[in-house]
């Protein structure tokens, strides 16, 4: 153990005294610096000084005993023992310690006897891994506090000696039984002052705090944890004192306090400093290794604490946004906003929103500005105060993404000129792929426009359905979904569509294989009761016959397409288009052409579904029907089913094959020209 220089210097010139002085300085100053004392002692032994080593210790021995400091002489015992206790006296000094520090424990003596601490007294290695065993179990002695994962916060009720185990009373479950070398690892004793613990003792005091001190309940639960904890855990902890309608008021109030700290982003964390002034220097400190930013999240979230950090911080974001005026519009112009809404712009730095309007390039400028309402903002001062605005936003509509902003760019371009509007619609219906945000901010907007979507339902109804299959459209996937679900888009562009559009927008829905089959049933049900073209059309359409297993089978088949294959597809198309140059892209091209046939597969299943009807067993058997089976002369059959059950090989043929149009309707004793041979029909048998 390293030892001060000061004591290297004593000891090589001899001065023992100077060493003994400073000894009983520390016994003085701080009995409990055990590294001090164990040092200087094994320099002492080193130097020969064996005898005054023991003397010294001897005497730091006796103040731990006169004071009662029983864990620290434990310690002191385990370290440097060797060094001042004989070894005969060894083994009962360390029982009697421990019996001073654990003696008032219920089961103390028999925890000691389950240890084998009255076991080979002079093996001392072996008994401090003992007396490490006797404190691992005096830890759930009767009445400790513990915690267990799953189980929640318990007392112990009882230490069996005999079967070696303890009996817990957690809340929902009373004498859970832990064996003693389980316990460790089950079971977490928790401190006095533990906010669990607390919850158990005291739950009232702690509901009082919740209104009295919401500061104080969080600083309780803070400081109960080896680690910072988010919100959520917070709120777990305080779970059963914090009501659901007290949590909002209890959280505000609680977090304003100088002392939480708060770290991260998204999902923050929050600890308590042990003192005000620490936790605005470490506020400080994340600011100052922050990139930009984060340093305005942090000014807007720790500004308010104190007014000279606030100060600290406009100043560095202020120079901050001069320097990235040219490189970074954007950052730039986040900043100063920021600082508009808490202290203003700092001293000596020129307030720079209108300068950089005039000075940065509008793509630049509104591309770099992350937050969506500064955006907005910049396009109404653009508005206001540049006469070139219109076609500024003519330019920004092409890049902007979100919603809002685009309903925003949208009213201005109709204000200025509704023919390039007309024409910037047409586009979208057109050619939606070259802008699937704005495609989708044009589908959600018509559910809310009747002009929109009186211009081109048939066009837009289908543009929406082919959109939901293309990659180009998977971030805006579930906003386009919500499209087709009634009173959305979808449903409302039905009145809109004439008389000779319903085919086709009909066709369209039929083919629509990413909407549920509950969705596609409802389109298809307002179609055909605003058209009686397509009602008629249903009536006079060809039903399939199928058995019910066959059935059943393809609306499997279609169901692991939608759910499984396709989205497997979908995320092997994302997979590969991440590996580099689609031109040359294998994977990309194979996983393309299996989603094209994958989509055609799923269309032609929920046709063939929409129409089929199942075979019924035959009643009447005086002739050939769907669903009979034939005897032939010479023993040969013929089975007529649907065509999903036909095999040929096996004699089964369907009904739709000219085999078999050749001899519906045919009774027994009729001759059959098949395969070449004339055959008579000797039974007819249903085939179910």
């Amino acid at each position: 153990m390293a030892i001060s220089r000061t004591v290297q210097t004593q000891l090589t010139k001899g001065d023992f005294e100077a060493i003994e002085g400073d000894w009983l300085a520390k016994i003085a100053e701080n009995t409990q610096d055990l590294d001090y004392f164990v040092g200087v002692a094994r320099a002492l032994v080193g130097s020969g000084e064996d005898s005054r080593a023991r003397t010294l210790l001897e005497m730091l021995d006796d103040e731990l005993k006169g004071k009662e400091l029983w864990r620290v002489r434990l310690s002191l015992l385990q370290r440097a023992g060797g060094l001042y206790v004989a070894a005969d006296k060894m083994h009962p000094t360390i029982l009697a310690t421990l019996k001073r520090l654990h003696g008032h424990r219920p089961n103390f003596q028999g925890l000691a006897e389950a240890a084998g601490l009255s076991r080979a007294p002079q093996d001392i290695p072996k008994t401090w891994e003992k007396v490490d065993r006797l404190e691992s179990l005096l830890a759930f002695d009767v009445g400790s506090v513990v915690m267990m994962e799953g189980k929640g916060v318990g007392r112990v009720v009882e230490a069996n000696l005999g079967l070696e185990s303890f009996k817990v009373d957690f809340e929902r479950i009373k004498g859970m039984t832990v064996g003693f070398k389980a316990a460790a690892k089950l079971l977490k004793p928790l401190e006095t002052g533990h906010i669990l613990r607390r919850k158990l003792e005291e739950p009232q005091a702690l509901a009082a705090l919740v209104k009295k001190d919401p500061p104080e309940l969080l600083r309780a639960v803070l400081q109960s944890f080896a680690r910072p904890l988010n919100a959520t855990e917070i709120r777990e902890a305080l779970a059963g004192i914090v009501t659901e309608s007290q949590w909002t008021g209890f959280w505000s109030a609680a977090r304003k306090h100088q002392q939480v700290v708060a770290a991260g982003t998204g999902k923050q964390t929050y600890r308590w400093a042990d003192t005000s002034e620490d936790a605005l220097a470490e506020v400080w400190r994340a600011f100052g290794n922050a990139d930009p930013r984060r340093k305005i999240e942090l000014f807007r979230r720790d500004g308010g604490r104190d007014g000279e950090l606030a100060r600290r911080m406009a100043d560095a974001l202020g120079h901050l946004a001069e320097e990235a005026a040219s490189r970074e519009p954007g950052l730039s112009w986040e900043i100063w906003f920021a600082l508009e809404r808490s202290v203003g712009a700092p001293e000596g730095v020129v307030w720079a929103p209108e300068a950089l309007l005039e000075d940065a390039e509008p793509r630049h400028l509104a591309s770099g500005i992350e937050d969506r309402l500064l955006r907005e903002r910049a396009y109404a001062m653009w508005r206001e105060k540049d006469p070139r605005w219109p076609e500024i936003f003519r330019d920004l509509f092409n890049q902007e993404q979100d919603p809002r902003a685009l309903d925003q760019l949208a009213d201005g371009i109709a204000v200025a000129s509704p023919k390039e509007l007309d024409r910037i619609v047409d586009g979208l219906l057109a050619q939606p792929h070259r802008q699937p945000s704005a495609f989708a901010w044009l589908a959600e907007r018509a559910s809310v426009d009747e002009a929109l979507r009186a211009r081109n339902p048939l066009r837009l109804m289908q543009q929406i359905f082919t959109a939901l299959m293309r990659d180009e459209f998977q971030p805006v996937r579930l906003r386009l979904l919500a499209l087709v679900e009634s009173g959305s888009t979808v449903p409302r562009l039905l009145s809109h569509l004439t008389e000779e559009q319903a085919p086709q927008a009909f066709e369209a829905v039929d083919r629509a294989a990413a909407i549920e089959p509950y969705q596609r049933e409802q389109l298809v049900n307002a179609l055909e009761l605003r058209f009686t073209s397509l009602r008629n059309r249903k009536e006079t359409e060809a039903p399939l016959y199928a058995l019910r297993d066959s059935i059943e089978a393809k609306r499997q088949e279609l169901q692991h397409i939608l759910q499984i294959e396709i989205p497997a597809n979908r995320k092997a198309i994302e997979e590969a288009r991440a590996m580099g140059d689609l031109r040359e892209n294998f994977e990309y091209k194979s996983a393309r052409q299996r989603h094209e046939y994958l989509n055609a597969r799923a269309s032609s299943l929920n046709s063939d579904l929409s129409r089929v009807r199942p075979i019924e067993p035959p009643g009447d058997l005086s002739e050939i029907r769907i669903g009979t089976r034939i005897r032939l002369a010479g023993g040969n059959t013929l089975t007529i089913l649907g065509p999903w059950e036909s095999k040929p090989e096996e004699d089964v043929v369907s009904y739709e094959s000219d085999l078999a149009k050749g001899i519906l309707g045919r009774r027994i004793g009729s001759e059959l020209d098949l395969r070449g041979e004339t055959l008579t029909v000797e039974a007819i048998e249903s085939a179910l």
